[in-house]
């Protein structure tokens, strides 16, 4: 039962993680520029690369960690 719980919590951050990368914008607005152009969530664009980065990094963790909880068969 946790088991699969896990597997799924895992694919969602899998593809929350995709799409979170897609967003950033290297060098012009890209993705990121249509995500954050009518929000009046963040201030400035910097703001918004920032609470981007952060999403990303921590979807990151999440994943490896569920990566590696799953693989290692700790939970038989």
């Amino acid at each position: 039962m946790i088991i699969s719980i896990l597997s799924w919590a895992w694919v969602a951050s899998g593809i929350f993680l995709i799409l979170l990368v897609l967003l950033h914008s290297p060098k012009g607005d890209g993705m990121g520029g249509l995500a954050a152009s009518g929000s009046s969530m963040f201030t400035s664009a910097s703001s918004a690369e920032s609470t981007l980065n952060k999403a990303t990094w921590t979807c990151l963790i999440i994943f490896l960690s569920l990566a590696v909880i799953l693989s290692a068969g700790w939970l038989k």
